[in-house]
């Protein structure tokens, strides 16, 4: 059966939310949201479609705006932007069961429309217009429209072609991607593949997203591992998952684990803190005989930014490889961090299954693999003997590293 689903994402969210609080036009009114205690090096977090029209863009910081450029700026007041976003979401459920509605940030969700085209009597773009419509009637704000048989098609119609017209709305289909998907580059411009990963597809000689799509899907994996798969598999459209998928039953087990942080760290420190927690969450998970399947992760920014992201992603087989594990986190770093400063990070891993048997693939080293496992193993043993920090990476004598001091909170060594 054939899919249809909607990703939905309001225009310039924080700049319109603060420009209808005042009674102002985002569309007339140039507003910069951005913290006014830390000067012109601050970061915009969100500018009007009116700034957008004269070529600024957002994420940038305040002593890129052109001097001839005036404006207007605001602090950012996230209890506003959280309750104009459940007002939108409550039009949103007007026309869909809360089952077949994922949010998936504070202005950006995905409904599956799919049994409600019959019940409304409408086409997929005349119910995409009634609902915008009635977004904008209820709470001022506009919003753009991706329409398309799977989450993916519908989250990159909206990315890429849905603000290129007057209704917001732009519809794809299977057949749209060697026609539309195909000729996207630079390849960091297509969802799911930022910077660091453009980087190393260029190296290889792959410059525009069909590039991907035609490259051996063996040997992407070969590369990359489970995100080499999931990235071919983007590249060609394919997009299996549903809307059930993204939910995981609050009484499901998972493990997690996160910290606040004692300063602010960046892009260039926050991996080593993701690597520790990487592993005292996959020492849980061994100590319990558990492989997971969904890794969440998320960064908190600092009180003068707020806000930060949390996402999740589902993996093609089980696994309790740390590596595995760091390289999704690591890539929902490059897809989500807008580089505000951080002060919280939280790691959860769920839809945990039984490590009752060995899952083969073919593109890994297998023996490797073993002797990994059979390394953890040893590790955890002489640190449940002799105390958490009787066995540490050298990293873990880095400024940044917090795990030392974390494990004598928790017993670092042995009694």
């Amino acid at each position: 059966m054939e899919r249809t689903f909607m990703c939905i994402d309001l225009k310039s969210f924080f700049a319109s939310c603060e420009c209808i609080d005042r009674g102002l036009d985002p569309f007339t009114t140039p507003l910069v949201v951005a913290s006014t205690t830390q000067g012109q090096g601050a970061l915009t977090l969100a500018i009007t479609p009116c700034l957008k029209k004269k070529g600024l863009k957002s994420r940038g910081r305040l002593y890129e705006i052109p001097k001839d450029v005036k404006y207007m700026i605001v602090d950012p007041r996230m209890k506003l932007y959280s309750e104009k976003s459940k007002e939108v979401i409550g039009v949103y459920l007007d026309f869909v069961d809360y089952r077949d509605l994922h949010v998936y940030s504070i202005d950006e969700c995905f409904l599956d429309v799919t049994s409600y085209l019959k019940y409304y009597g409408l086409k997929d773009i005349e119910l995409a217009e009634k609902i915008l419509k009635t977004v904008e009637n209820r709470t001022g704000l506009t919003a753009n429209c991706g329409i398309g048989p799977n989450m993916l098609l519908a989250k990159i119609a909206m990315d890429t072609e849905a603000k290129l017209y007057k209704n917001g709305i732009a519809k794809w289909t299977m057949d749209d991607v060697p026609k539309k998907l195909w000729k996207i580059t630079p390849l960091s411009d297509m969802w799911g593949i930022g910077k660091a990963t453009e980087k190393k597809l260029n190296a290889l000689g792959m410059y525009t997203v069909g590039d991907v799509a035609n490259h051996s899907k063996e040997d992407l994996t070969k590369r990359y591992g489970v995100l080499g798969t999931e990235l071919w598999r983007n590249c060609n459209g394919l997009d299996e998952s549903v809307i059930s998928d993204l939910r995981v039953p609050p009484k499901e087990r998972s493990f997690s684990h996160s910290q606040m942080l004692h300063k602010d760290y960046f892009k260039c420190n926050i991996g080593i803190l993701v690597e520790e927690m990487v592993e005292v969450v996959c020492e849980r998970l061994r100590a319990s005989n558990y492989d997971t399947q969904l890794i969440g992760f998320g960064l908190g920014y600092n009180k003068y930014v707020t806000g930060g992201f949390y996402h999740s992603r589902k993996l093609d087989a089980p696994t309790r490889d740390p590596k595995e594990i760091v390289k999704v986190c690591n890539q929902m770093i490059e897809d989500y961090y807008d580089g505000s400063a951080i002060r919280k990070i939280s790691i959860s891993l769920g839809k945990l299954s039984q490590n009752n048997s060995i899952q083969l693939n073919l593109f890994k080293d297998f023996e490797k693999e073993v002797r990994d496992e059979k390394l953890n193993l040893a590790t955890d043993k002489i640190k449940n003997k002799f105390g958490k920090n009787s066995l540490v990476k050298a990293s873990a004598l880095l400024d940044d590293s917090t795990i030392m001091e974390r494990n004598e909170k928790i017993g670092g060594h042995h009694a």
